[in-house]
């Protein structure tokens, strides 16, 4: 009986402990998000130049996304706008 309880104590004991957290906080402000995502974007544009209008729309629909998730300034976005292939 003694060993059954014990076996259960360190069973909980190592439970607990798996559980806690012990890692440093994570910064998830508005502006780490916004440069992460700058850094990282245009991966899925890998090999696409604009030279087909097949190439020009996976880049426009990028750039839409980075517009309306406000990663890229407004500044950015008209400029885009301004650049597009009609």
């Amino acid at each position: 009986m003694q060993q059954s309880a014990l076996a259960f104590s360190v069973a909980s004991v190592l439970l607990v402990a798996g559980c806690m957290s012990s890692g440093q906080a994570v910064d998830a402000s508005q502006a780490v998000q916004t440069s992460t995502a700058r850094s990282v974007v245009g991966t899925s544009l890998i090999g696409a130049r604009g030279a087909t209008p097949r190439d020009q729309d996976k880049i426009d629909d990028t750039a839409a996304g980075l517009c309306g998730a406000q990663v890229w300034t407004q500044s950015e976005c008209i400029r885009h706008q301004e650049q597009a292939v009609p």
